[in-house]
């Protein structure tokens, strides 16, 4: 396999890309962010210094992942999504001078494996969206995402479970929920949810 980088990509040379990996045109990937294998950044996104990418990962056109964001294998970063960095943003001192890299300590967001984060939605740092969790389209995370949760609105909530296909569960009873896709079953214990063959194996 072989990396595809456009000749518009601005990829700093000290950045890892990974077999497979493609950064299309206009996206900027800066130094020391590692990119894991089959990767794809899409037009126009932004790869932050030192940000860890899984495999199989996904950064959709336009999208801002900024450092020291952290992404599992097979994570999908919808279209204009941001992930933030500042919790307490300032273009300038308290003093009125310019706010430069030593003033300030970059915090991140933590995407689990497997989730998804519809497009121009925002993870306000520090954040962690659970494992095949969904965010949809044009929500606002400020608090962690449970894995399997699918969150809408501002702020984000909880709306309903989400199976790894990333369709919405159908509840079957006694606390199991099925995959109307894949028939795949789900147990939800004390407000979480996992693969029943996950829960059975800690049983």
């Amino acid at each position: 396999m072989t990396t595809r980088i456009a000749p518009s990509a601005d990829v700093d040379e000290r950045a890892q890309i990974g077999d497979g990996s493609s950064v299309w045109h206009l996206a900027q990937v800066r130094e020391n962010a590692v990119l894991g294998k089959n990767c794809i950044v899409g037009r126009g996104a932004y790869v932050g210094t030192g940000v860890q990418m899984g495999d199989n990962c996904k950064i959709q056109n336009y999208a801002l992942v900024y450092e020291p964001a952290s992404l599992e294998d097979g994570v999908f970063v919808g279209p204009a999504v941001v992930l933030t960095n500042d919790y307490f943003p300032r273009a300038v001192n308290p003093d009125g001078t310019p706010k430069s890299a030593h003033d300030w300590e970059p915090i991140g967001v933590t995407l689990k494996e497997g989730c998804s984060l519809g497009a121009r939605s925002t993870c306000v740092a520090p954040v962690t969206v659970g494992r095949w969790a969904t965010v949809a389209a044009g929500a606002v995370v400020v608090k962690d995402v449970l894995d399997f949760s699918l969150v809408a609105g501002v702020p984000a909530r909880h709306l309903k479970w989400v199976g790894k296909a990333g369709v919405p569960l159908l509840a079957v009873g006694d606390g199991e929920w099925k995959c109307p896709n894949t028939g795949e079953l789900y147990i939800e214990t004390d407000g979480r949810l996992r693969p029943a063959d996950e829960a059975q194996e800690e049983n």
